[in-house]
């Protein structure tokens, strides 16, 4: 019998380091769950430009500030919320094409697409009063107290000194662990990113610290089942939220209408305004 205690006790040694060796092994960190998806209501439409091919937008003072794309075409436009008439407007240069847009206190800060250049301008006149460089694409903007937000078309979004626009760091969004890119227009709403996600119908609520997607808003059919008609019209592209009003308003490039909505559950979709 010695023989065969001889042969049990690696085994039983080797057994107890492994159980060991598993109750010290850190857990492993439980997946995200996949974030909700909400759908929409439609509180009011109102009239947009079917011309402007839509790329930022912002509520500012009680108007809609807007940029708009295509070269030879991009511009810069102040507009009536109610009647959507263009009530001033100036244009980029014919060689840009005209990306995302925000506001840095009386100023209005726009993206170009493939530029690496942004502009400044002076809200109140639209003068241009400056440009900012940026390595590669330039796709959407958006901005919190202290920070800038900028998109480029991938899953990652760019952090920038409001002060010097230079870039101080970047978060990736992810949903369940996967990437999100084509990340386009942005919003800051309550607290989070809102960004359009282009060539789709959704928009992605993004945690702002973390890149982690916190919720979907699906606003599948809203031009074809609430607007005045849409031949023509390219994706939806554009969110604008009035914080004093709690009201959230987007559109598309080409659109007819811009749309208040509200967010709901995805079995309570209802129609309005």
């Amino acid at each position: 019998m010695p023989q065969r205690r001889a042969c049990l006790r690696p085994f039983a040694v080797a057994a107890l380091t492994a159980a060991l060796a598993s109750a010290c092994a850190p857990t492993p960190a439980a997946p995200h769950a996949a974030a909700p998806v909400y759908s929409y209501k439609v509180i009011a439409r109102h009239p947009h430009d079917p011309q402007a091919f839509t790329q930022g937008l912002i509520w500012k003072d009680g108007f809609l500030y807007e940029s708009t794309g295509l070269n030879g075409h991009s511009s810069v436009r102040k507009v009536e919320l109610a009647s959507g008439r263009v009530l001033q407007r100036t244009a980029l240069p014919d060689e840009v094409f005209g990306e995302g847009m925000t506001d840095r206190g009386d100023q209005l800060l726009v993206l170009s697409w493939t530029n690496g250049a942004g502009y400044v301008l002076n809200r109140a006149d639209f003068s241009f009063a400056g440009t900012f460089q940026y390595p590669g694409e330039g796709w959407g903007l958006t901005r919190s107290a202290d920070t800038i937000y900028m998109s480029d078309g991938s899953a990652q979004i760019r952090l920038l000194d409001p002060a010097t626009l230079r870039e101080r760091s970047r978060i990736q969004v992810r949903d369940q662990g996967r990437a999100i890119d084509q990340l386009n227009e942005l919003e800051w709403v309550k607290g989070e990113i809102y960004a359009n996600v282009w060539q789709s119908d959704r928009i992605a609520r993004i945690d702002p610290k973390t890149g982690q997607v916190r919720g979907w808003i699906d606003l599948s059919g809203l031009l074809r089942q609430h607007g005045s008609g849409g031949r023509g019209a390219d994706v939806l592209n554009g969110i604008a939220y009035d914080a004093q009003g709690d009201r959230l308003f987007v559109t598309g490039k080409l659109w007819p209408d811009l749309f208040e909505i509200q967010r709901v559950p995805a079995a309570k979709r209802a129609g309005g305004g």
